[in-house]
């Protein structure tokens, strides 16, 4: 192959990934399998798998499973949901795998979680309480600071 041919086959693989994520993000919701959404990008399951890593630093199901804790994080801060009814309402089929990764990612478990979160984004726009409690996947990094524009 050219250059040429390997850069257009790299920005087609890369359209390809950012629908894969915009996918996620709308579907999340939704039994979502790394065979699916390869299927739908017309790539195998190995090739979309790799290529999500070195595109977006996470696997498939790490990115998946963040989306889910995010959303997750909205309705437990709401306080009229409880743990199990935002469990399912985020496409977690199992309790106990969806508190194991909710409390990786954030750091405690959910049921602590939705009775210490409803204040602390007290009159705060979603946007901004968003940002500020996006779950942070590598413990060791720290979160920086929102770029406001």
């Amino acid at each position: 192959m050219t250059s040429k041919a390997d850069a257009e086959q790299r920005r087609s693989d890369l359209a390809r990934l950012r629908r894969v994520r915009d996918r996620i993000d709308r579907e999340y919701a939704q039994p979502l399998d790394v065979e699916a959404l390869a299927r739908g990008a017309h790539m195998s399951a190995g090739h979309l798998s790799r290529q999500f890593k070195a595109a977006y630093g996470e696997s498939v199901y790490a990115y998946l499973m963040t989306r889910r804790i995010e959303r997750a994080m909205a309705l437990l801060r709401r306080g009229d949901l409880t743990v199990t009814e935002v469990c399912f309402a985020v496409g977690c089929q199992s309790l106990g795998t969806f508190s194991t990764r909710f409390t990786e990612l954030v750091g405690v478990p959910p049921s602590v979680y939705r009775g210490s979160a409803e204040h602390s984004t007290a009159g705060m726009p979603s946007c901004v309480a968003k940002q500020v409690t996006r779950p942070v996947r590598n413990r060791e990094a720290t979160p920086s600071e929102p770029h406001l524009a």
